[in-house]
Formats: structure tokens, C-alpha cells, sequence
């Protein structure tokens, strides 16, 4: 059985250490509580522009080269992600070399250089470039759905920030948001694999425990909510309709999560899934369908994409619509339900191969308050029934959740017949 063993550090930084002696690498990561949520008015983007600028050099280590050079000489490779709330760098690293790593990790936390933010502006607006057309209109559907999840709300704005918005970032700016957000109470880090705690312990307050603390300004919570179903219909010139189909949700901490987890499986979880099977086996309009949960604190959302051609959009939306329909309206027969039930179970334990797994589950865990072992989920999993499941997808799927977005070659008529399948899937309901 793997734990995890958490210590806090007298600045508030929580470490915890999850001993894997099976492994021969270690997994070294620390996570902040900030994302794009955290981003001000007129600066979207700004979390993530901070992650960029981080790894432009240090007081240690002058240039990006010498980040990477360093973590090269301890076996690592160094990446980070931001999102809506979280920011993270990790990198795996030699177990005998976990104390480096964290000395690289908290030089670039503790003594940037912030140096390099014309560059790197150039570099983040070619990324956000990807997502517009040939007019400069978004098109893609994460970036819309997520506008009519939580209109005029920072969940609503892409975590990567509009151009004009990366374009006014400036040093003070990151400054600012270095200062109040990368402090230690606000970050766990955590390291994974074949290591001891005392040792991790030991390096952690060495390394950090002359990082200075601060209170955090609270992310403002979602209030606004639209009821009734919502479709957006974007023009551009692909030859291929995305659809995003996007429910508003739970949030992380919702007793009904285990349930959600499932049913995004029975729908669009791999080969056996109802999606799959229904558009792709039986109809041949799709290549592939994706189901992807978001979870915050105060709210969520189940969405699933999927690409046609132009003259079979409508009919993939109507094919949807009625696995999503039988879902809410008929038990899950037990053998489907045993069949998911034993996928995630496995899928639970091959988990504990992984280092870098086992660092988010306990490391991105204790950060938001849902640390949970693997027993502890297994044992969920195990009790899901098949009621459970139909209660949770009828809560989910009303059509006043529904947000629709799909992104392509529009022809004379199928606008109006998409919003008439929306109409009939609410009387449906």
C-alpha cells in the first residue's frame, strides 16, 4: 500500500512525500494555487505568462539553458502547466539528486530574473493565434463553451489570455502577481518515488524555509448562471464541423464526482463506449469522440468533442442527444456497469507505477483539499449502482445545462435545424 506523508514547514509549506522504494526515479514537483481565475481584469493570460517567464533565468541560473542544463545533469527534464487554478513545475529527476532539484525549482520561485517579456510575449501570442481564424474570431470550442459556462467570470476567459490582454502584461505586472500569489502557504511540494522522508524533509527546508510568507488574496467565486440551454455557431473555413456538446457540472468536492467519473467513461471512455460505438461502429461519422471533466471549487462541467463533415453534423448532434437521453432515462445494465466498474478499479492500481501519478494524486491533492488514497477510491467505485449513476446523469444533463458549440463550414439551413434539435432534446428531457 502507498502513502503519503505530509509535513509542513514553519512559512506554511506543506510537504509531502510519498515513498515508491520499488521505482529507480523520482518525481519532483511543486504545485501553486494560481491560475487563470487569479488573472486581473485586462491582464488575462497572466499566470500563465509568469510560468513562461520563470524558466527565462534566475539568480543562479542566468538563461533558460542554464535551468535546462541543470536538471539535465540530475537526469531531468523540467516542464510546467497553468490552468484555471493551479499552476505546477515538475521535472523527474535521479533520486540521489532530489536535494539539486529542489534548489533549481526554488531559485526559479524564490530569485527570477523576469527577464526576456518581449520575447516571450511574441511567443505566447503565436500560441493564442492558434485558436483564431482568418478573421481573428475564436474558434476554438474549449475557449467558447467555457464563455457560456461562466460568462463574465475570469473561468470564462482562456488561461493563455487574448492578445490584447498578453500584449499588455508588463514586469510590474508579474512582479505583482509573483508577490502575491508564489508564496509557501499558497504550494505543496511534493516528491515521489524511491526517497525517504526524512531526506525530503530535510532538503525541502533547506531549500525553502527561507522563502517569506503572505496572505493570499481570495480568487473571486462564480454567481452568475444562465438557465437554458445555449448553442453558438462559428464560421470558419476547416473542412470539418468541431462540435463540443459541454454540461455544466460539479464541483471537485461534490458527492456525486465518483458517478460523474463514470459516466463520462460509459459515454466516450475509449472503444466500448456508447459515443464510440453509436457514431463511429454503427454510423461512420467520426473518427474519434473525447470526454473531458472540469472541476473547481465551486463549480464544473462534463464536455464532449467530437469532429464530422458539414452534412452529417446534424445527425451526430441527434445521435448524441439520444445516448445522452437513454443515459438519464435507463439503468446501466450490470454487465456495462461491472465492465467500467473494473476499468477504473484497474486503472487505480496500474496508478501505482507511476511517480509522476502518484505526485498529483497527493501533491495536486493536498493543494485543493481532495486528498483521497487509492483504497479510498477503489472503495467508492466499488459501491456506484446503477441508480447512482441514472440520478447523477439527470441532474447533469438537463437540457439547462447544455451549452452546444460547433465550429466549422456553415451551409444554407443547418443552423436553424441544429437549434430545433436543441428545442425537441428539451421537451425530450
Amino acid at each position: 500500500m502507498i502513502r503519503s506523508h505530509l509535513h509542513t514547514l514553519t512559512n506554511g509549506l506543506r510537504v509531502v512525500c510519498v515513498e515508491m522504494p520499488h521505482l529507480h526515479s523520482a518525481e519532483l514537483a511543486i504545485y501553486l494555487k494560481v491560475g487563470g481565475r487569479n488573472d486581473p481584469p485586462g491582464r488575462e493570460g497572466l499566470s500563465h505568462f509568469l510560468e513562461h517567464i520563470l524558466f527565462r533565468g534566475t539568480a543562479q541560473f542566468p538563461s533558460s539553458l542554464a535551468i535546462e542544463s541543470a536538471f539535465e545533469v540530475i537526469g531531468g527534464a523540467p516542464n510546467a502547466a497553468t490552468d484555471a487554478e493551479s499552476t505546477y513545475y515538475y521535472s523527474r529527476v535521479h533520486p540521489d539528486s532530489v536535494k539539486r532539484g529542489m534548489e533549481i525549482l526554488a531559485s526559479m520561485l524564490m530569485k527570477p530574473l523576469l527577464s526576456g517579456i518581449e520575447i516571450e510575449k511574441r511567443i505566447i501570442a503565436e500560441e493564442a493565434r492558434e485558436d483564431l481564424n482568418e478573421q481573428g474570431e475564436e474558434v476554438n470550442p474549449d475557449t467558447i463553451v467555457s464563455r457560456m459556462l461562466w460568462p463574465r467570470h475570469p473561468l470564462g476567459m482562456p488561461t493563455i489570455g487574448t492578445l490584447d490582454s498578453i500584449a499588455a502584461i508588463g514586469r510590474s505586472d508579474l512582479e505583482e502577481h509573483l508577490k502575491k500569489h508564489y508564496v509557501p502557504s499558497n504550494a505543496v511540494l511534493v516528491v515521489s518515488g524511491p526517497v525517504t522522508c526524512s531526506a525530503v524533509l530535510d532538503a525541502a527546508t533547506d531549500c525553502f524555509g527561507e522563502w517569506a510568507d503572505t496572505t493570499v488574496p481570495p480568487a473571486p467565486l462564480v454567481t452568475l448562471r444562465q438557465f437554458a440551454p445555449q448553442v453558438r455557431c462559428v464560421q470558419d473555413s476547416d473542412s470539418q464541423m468541431n462540435l463540443q456538446l459541454a454540461f455544466l457540472g460539479f464541483a471537485r468536492d461534490d458527492r456525486r464526482f465518483m458517478a460523474l467519473r463514470f459516466l463520462r467513461r460509459i459515454l466516450a471512455g475509449g472503444g466500448s463506449s456508447r459515443l464510440h460505438l453509436h457514431l463511429r461502429e454503427e454510423l461512420g461519422i467520426i473518427y474519434s469522440v473525447d470526454g473531458a471533466i472540469g472541476a473547481y471549487d465551486e463549480t464544473g462541467c462534463l464536455a464532449f468533442d467530437l469532429s464530422t463533415a458539414p452534412n452529417t453534423l446534424i445527425h451526430a448532434v441527434e445521435a448524441t442527444f439520444k445516448e445522452l437521453l437513454l443515459v438519464a432515462t435507463t439503468a446501466v445494465p450490470d454487465e456495462e456497469l461491472e465492465r467500467i466498474r473494473n476499468s477504473y478499479i484497474f486503472d487505480l492500481e496500474f496508478s501505482r507505477d507511476s511517480a509522476y501519478e502518484m505526485g498529483g494524486r497527493y501533491g495536486w491533492g493536498e493543494l485543493m483539499g481532495v486528498v483521497r488514497s487509492i483504497e479510498e477510491d477503489q472503495a467508492e467505485a466499488r459501491r456506484i449502482t446503477a441508480a447512482e449513476l441514472q440520478d447523477t446523469a439527470r441532474a447533469l444533463f438537463a437540457p439547462d445545462n447544455l451549452r452546444l458549440v460547433a465550429v466549422g463550414p456553415w451551409k444554407r439551413g443547418m443552423k436553424k435545424k441544429l437549434r430545433e434539435l436543441v428545442a425537441e432534446y428539451q421537451q425530450r428531457f
